[in-house]
């Protein structure tokens, strides 16, 4: 994997200032320097860094990131040393008060609102994901139980999901937020059933033609979820729900129990926490995520009250590490490509974004759990995939 150089010299740091002596005191509890030479160590290249944490929490640190005035070779490893310490709950920026009670009172995912991350980050353009990702270009966790390569973790997940579902020949499938096609392009060639995906990009829904030009029996809609009516055998939604917010949950579980038949199944797929009083975190809000939020396991049962019944739930959150470290070197080496349209500072904003995820797989601080729902409960029970 490609790796930066620190192509800087550090300005050191005041021992004395009071917020320094801090943060230095509270890194070496993560085994983490200021100034120091490991990969995970940070470099500082310009005053005013750590007050910047202190005071806007990620969102300060990632900007100063963005514009250099710090660095570390490894991020990926330095954001798992502070996670896995828990650091993060020992600081509590005082800037980010604001934020905080945006994101628990107001719904910031209406059905208005959700065409912003469609716009700002899957309409980046598709050669660049094309770039970053694996053939079938699919935007979420792939499954390396028994893989080796990017392609075949995905395919594996795919494939685990189509099993999970029992898809049988001729069934009609719903997928909520299908990304570019790759779950309906691998169901219908080896399962032989039809789709229909829901998109809110319009990038993903032009590039997902290429399945019709092959004859695939798939449909792309350029619509949000609540707007679906129609009723399928399955429903699948793979890294969607992370954009639903905990305000709309109990709708979403509503339009999927709206959609599903009576005897059919319901995977959901989605990034999660530990925590339900933690908000999203606002440098990914701000620069790659508007609106997102991360559910627990306990407010996704409690939105499939009474709607559902919880069939399987399974976790395999370390796998996410592994596949954002293959984006990662992906992006480092088809970089060259996008410098110019893109710019640098674009290119410290997406390794930090890659390798902060990452690291909070690694740190188990984030998960990725597939939960299988019924509506009624299969009789004679669910028969567990894996």
């Amino acid at each position: 994997m490609n790796m930066p150089t620190l192509e800087k010299s550090p300005i050191g740091f005041d021992a004395t200032s009071p917020s320094h002596r801090f943060i230095a005191e509270l890194l070496r509890e993560a085994d983490i320097q200021l100034d120091g030479s490991r990969p995970w160590d940070i470099q500082l290249y310009a005053p005013g860094v750590i007050d910047s944490a202190l005071s806007r929490g990620n969102l300060g640190l990632g900007e100063s990131y963005m514009r250099g005035e710090w660095n570390a070779i490894r991020l990926d490893e330095l954001f798992y040393r502070i996670m896995r310490a828990q650091l993060g709950q020992r600081i509590k920026p005082t800037q980010l008060v604001y934020h905080s009670l945006r994101s628990r009172l107001l719904n910031r995912q209406t059905a208005k609102r959700a065409w912003e991350v469609g716009e700002k980050h899957y309409n980046l353009g598709n050669d660049f994901y094309a770039a970053m990702l694996d053939q079938r270009m699919t935007y979420t966790c792939g499954y390396w139980k028994h893989a080796q390569t990017l392609d075949e973790a995905q395919e594996a997940k795919l494939d685990l999901i189509c099993r999970k579902l029992q898809l049988k020949p001729g069934m009609r499938v719903l997928d909520i937020g299908c990304g570019w096609g790759s779950f309906m392009g691998y169901a219908t060639e080896h399962y032989g059933v039809k789709c229909v995906g829901l998109t809110i990009s319009r990038e993903q829904a032009e590039f997902g033609q290429r399945l019709l030009r092959k004859g695939l029996p798939v449909e792309f809609r350029l619509q949000d979820y609540r707007d679906e009516s129609e009723t399928f055998d399955r429903v699948v939604s793979i890294g969607m729900f992370e954009h639903v917010g905990h305000k709309n949950y109990r709708e979403y579980m509503s339009v999927v129990h709206r959609c599903l038949k009576d005897d059919g199944l319901f995977l959901l797929h989605t990034i999660g926490k530990n925590l339900s009083n933690t908000v999203t975190d606002p440098w990914i809000d701000k620069y790659i995520f508007p609106n997102g939020e991360l559910p627990t396991l306990g407010q996704i049962t409690d939105a499939a009250e009474a709607l559902f019944v919880i069939e399987d739930i399974h976790n395999f959150g370390a796998d996410y590490d592994r596949t954002l470290m293959a984006w990662h070197h992906n992006f480092e080496t088809h970089w060259p490509r996008f410098k110019e349209q893109f710019g640098e500072h674009f290119y410290r904003m997406w390794r930090y974004y890659l390798l902060l995820c990452a690291g909070a797989f690694r740190a188990r601080e984030i998960h990725l759990w597939q939960l299988v729902m019924s509506k009624q409960g299969v009789l004679g029970g669910y028969s567990r995939v894996s």
